[in-house]
């Protein structure tokens, strides 16, 4: 299986290995014309569209010109929020972007030298001079890609282990932010900052634009939380612990061997390489917030699609597809989609990495396999379910 590569610029002159071993989740770094032809699939003003859409995580941050200093405001908004709205020191953010347009998740593609499971989503900020969320730390690691504008950017070098906040505020700022490095970003232009790395970011124009390409940090409470919940639900609810072999002990009140290895056991089992590996599975491709893929209007006919696939139209995820895979000893694979997991017998295991890790498949590496009914059915029940869609752009 090939692995996909950044853009020839995306990293500077460093290989995603130099990247990796270097810069990620230890210090920040800033490239220059990272992405030199970028240019911003939307403008302020549809942003602020989006922001005023239902089903769209959005947000406004007022430093000055609020109610009080650091109003936050929560989306949907009215088309007149905006214009009621100071001419400096705000922002408007929006969440999942690049579920709500494939131009913008488009730009996923450039990072798949990272796992595919350890991106999440896409957030558009837009700012007009001096606005800014404040100075603050995130808990995952972030690709700030400048799109219009320019941003002031002031950051911290080494994570922040316990963190000062200002009180009374609707926003986490810290209290005791001191910079050690400054510089201004333009249009294309990439900063990388680990996990808890202060930073703050200022508008310097008024076409101020940022596309944040954030990543998944679960929290390992949540992780054993879920496993557990999971287990739970394949234990016999009726199941109790018996002893038919128990024999006479000499001290009543010990907890003898025989019965701590039988609870050992009951743990054990719950916790074999492949229920992990499955759980695992369907709780990294579960979708957040609840969200569904949408079947399109009317099934595609396979004929229809293999037609379309051999004409050179490419497939690209739908706007809720999270896929992964596995792939085992004996040659099968088990493929997750959005939570749900399929087991792909050895003939057709070869689909699950053409399927999954990018947004956009291109037509000609499925027109090989478009004899293969197997994978044309698999084809055809991922897209009539909404996972993927043919890119009739």
């Amino acid at each position: 299986m090939q692995t996909a590569s950044p853009s020839s610029t995306l990293l500077g002159d460093r290989s995603p290995a130099e990247f990796l071993e270097t810069y990620w989740q230890k210090r920040p770094l800033v490239v220059r014309d990272a992405l030199p032809d970028f240019e911003s699939p939307l403008s302020p003003n549809e942003l602020a569209g989006l922001a005023c859409e239902e089903g769209v995580e959005s947000r406004l941050v007022l430093k000055e010109g609020g109610a009080y200093p650091w109003e936050l405001r929560h989306g949907p908004f009215d088309p007149e929020d905006f214009l009621d709205l100071p001419e400096t020191h705000w922002t408007v953010l929006v969440q999942e972007v690049d579920r709500l347009l494939p131009e913008v998740g488009a730009l996923l593609d450039r990072f798949r030298f990272l796992p595919d499971w350890r991106l999440d989503d896409i957030m558009v900020s837009y700012a007009p001079t001096e606005g800014t969320v404040g100075p603050h730390i995130d808990n995952y690691d972030v690709f700030l890609i400048q799109g219009l504008g320019h941003r002031r950017w002031q950051i911290g070098t080494t994570p922040v282990e316990t963190e000062e906040i200002v009180p009374d505020l609707d926003v986490r700022i810290l209290a005791d932010f001191e910079p050690e490095e400054e510089f201004v970003l333009g249009p294309g232009d990439l900063l990388y900052l680990p996990p808890r790395v202060a930073h703050h970011g200022v508008a310097t124009d008024d076409e101020c634009m940022t596309y944040s390409v954030g990543f998944r940090a679960p929290r390992h409470r949540d992780l054993v939380g879920d496993f557990l919940q999971r287990a739970m639900e394949r234990i016999d609810p009726d199941a109790r612990y018996s002893d038919p072999d128990l024999t006479p002990v000499e001290h009543a009140g010990a907890l003898h061997e025989a019965a701590r290895e039988k609870v050992r056991r009951l743990l054990r089992d719950l916790v074999t390489d492949t229920d992990v590996d499955r759980w695992l599975g369907t709780y990294l491709t579960r979708p957040s917030r609840d969200r569904t893929a949408v079947p399109p209007a009317s099934p595609v006919p396979p004929d229809t699609l293999v037609a379309a696939l051999r004409e050179g139209t490419d497939l690209r995820r739908g706007p809720v597809a999270h896929l992964a895979f596995i792939e085992h000893d004996d040659g099968t694979a088990t493929l997750f989609v959005n939570g749900e997991a399929t087991t792909l017998d050895a003939a057709l295991a070869y689909a699950a990495p053409l399927l999954t890790g990018r947004q956009v498949i291109p037509a000609d590496t499925l027109t090989p396999h478009l004899d293969d009914d197997a994978f044309v059915d698999l084809l055809s029940t991922l897209v009539d379910d909404g996972v993927l869609e043919l890119d009739e752009a």
